[in-house]
Parts: C-alpha cells; structure tokens; sequence
C-alpha cells in the first residue's frame, strides 16, 4: 500500500493522481534477471507482475503470472529462462500525474491489476494497483486511513 504520509489527505478520489495513489517502495527486476527468481518475489510478496528496468531506471518491460506459466506449460526451466526472453514489450506505464479517472479506465480496459508509475525520463518511481483506487476511495470518503 501507500506511503503513511499520502494516508492524510482530506482530496476527494477524482482529485487524487498517480502520484497520491502510488506505491513507491515497487519491487522490480533488471532483463538478465532470473525468472525463478521472479517467480519467487511473486509469491512472497503476493503480486502478480514485476515491472523490467534498465540499468537507468527506465522501465522496458513487465513479467506477469501469465508469462511465467506460459513459459512452463511450454516445458521451460524458470531458472534457466530470463526476464528479458519473458517480458511483455511494450510496457503500460503511466505517468505521476495520470488522474485517477484515466487510471480506472486503464486498469478496466486492459484487464490489469497494476500499472508502473514513471516520472518525465520514463523511470519507475511507482506502482499503483486496483487496490490503491480502492483505498483512495475509501479515504477520500471516511478519512485517513488507519496506518498498520
């Protein structure tokens, strides 16, 4: 979820962009990274998707569920197979700014669950999940939320 400091906003939902609603602490993975390796964080961390960077930063890629089970239907070793013979290119990003509006139909329309948050140079600096929205449309409709 959100950082504690975005938790105190008193902004109604529509108001809220990308940047409100983000994740910043985002765990990502670098093309030569390991897809077991992927597969791990995945379950750990209960996400379904890991954005791909660059040495920069940059975001160039995504690994989902979906690519990782493609991979062994067809009988690959995930510790054998990298991020970068996986990844979907190219990416959905949105930028900090992305009102919530824009977020929702994009979510909506493409069938995802999270979206990498990218500042003007196209670096990761976030993440925003369906749940974020939600938790933006409770807070903007009971007030900050609990911090746990």
């Amino acid at each position: 979820m959100r950082l504690t400091e975005y938790l105190n906003s008193e902004k109604a939902l529509t108001e809220m962009p990308a940047s409100h609603l983000m994740e910043r602490n985002v765990v990502y993975f670098e093309a030569d990274g390991s897809c077991h390796d992927i597969a791990e964080v995945m379950v750990k961390k209960n996400f379904g998707d890991v954005p791909i960077v660059d040495g920069e930063r940059r975001v160039i890629g995504i690994v989902t569920e979906y690519d990782l089970l493609n991979a062994l239907m067809k009988g690959d070793s995930l510790k054998k197979v990298t991020a970068a013979e996986l990844m979907t290119r190219p990416p959905i990003v949105i930028s900090e700014e992305t009102p919530e509006e824009e977020i929702v139909a994009l979510l909506q329309s493409r069938h995802l669950i999270r979206v990498p948050v990218v500042d003007s140079e196209g670096k990761l600096v976030g993440i925003v999940a369906r749940r974020d929205i939600l938790a933006g449309y409770i807070e903007s409709t009971l007030g900050p939320l609990p911090v746990f």
